[in-house]
């Protein structure tokens, strides 16, 4: 599919299925989540741009590398915090911004409640964390509100993907690309990914 990106190898598609076991406890899935969070963080991590800098070993002095754009992760909240510690971890010097959104489940659209991010986005690369990309609606809604701020250049990482979700952003933010660990087969009548693995906050947090 356009724009989207397949985050897969053996340890991702066994942590995938660990996921998606209803018998999966909160600290596991917990753990295991983070796993493929690394997985999507390097990949990630192909796309930045780099400046060459010197650096003096205890040796001589040599060439390296540093980020040329600031990078800023977004998680969207609540689900998306679950992400955050493993970005981190590979991208300590990262700055993190946060999107409240609840989706109505009349509707099923996203009502904001919450925005706080870092300045000058305009040079930054932001990278949104939301686990599950099922309708697009918080998605399609956390880019154009990081737009309306100055965002260009961006990414979304998540855990697992509905085509109608993906159609979506394509439709709507055809300039961001999608990293995913999975793509899953379809939406049901409640809007929830089929096969899917639940409410990825609920488990997260153990609040099922």
């Amino acid at each position: 599919m356009r724009n989207f990106i397949l985050v897969e190898n053996p340890l991702v598609k066994r942590d995938i299925t660990i996921l998606r076991d209803k018998r999966t406890e909160p600290t596991i899935f917990r753990s295991t989540l983070n796993r493929v969070s690394y997985s999507i963080a390097i990949e990630i991590s192909k796309s930045f741009n780099l400046a060459e800098v010197e650096v003096e070993t205890p040796l001589e002095i040599t060439k390296g590398y540093i980020f040329s754009k600031q990078i800023v992760l977004v998680p969207v909240l609540r689900a998306g915090l679950s992400m955050v510690s493993s970005f981190l971890e590979m991208i300590p010097d990262a700055k993190v911004g946060h999107i409240g959104l609840q989706r109505d489940e009349i509707t099923l659209q996203p009502i904001d409640y919450y925005y706080k991010t870092p300045k000058n986005l305009d040079e930054s690369l932001t990278i949104v964390l939301d686990p599950m990309l099922a309708t697009g609606g918080s998605a399609v809604s956390s880019f154009n509100s990081l737009k309306q701020k100055g965002a260009k250049k961006c990414v979304l990482a998540c855990l697992i993907a509905a085509p109608e979700g993906v159609d979506k952003m394509n439709s709507e933010h055809p300039d961001v690309p999608i990293y995913s660990a999975a793509l899953d087969r379809q939406l049901n009548s409640n809007g929830f990914i089929i096969p899917g693995l639940g409410d990825a906050g609920d488990r997260t947090f153990g609040t099922v």
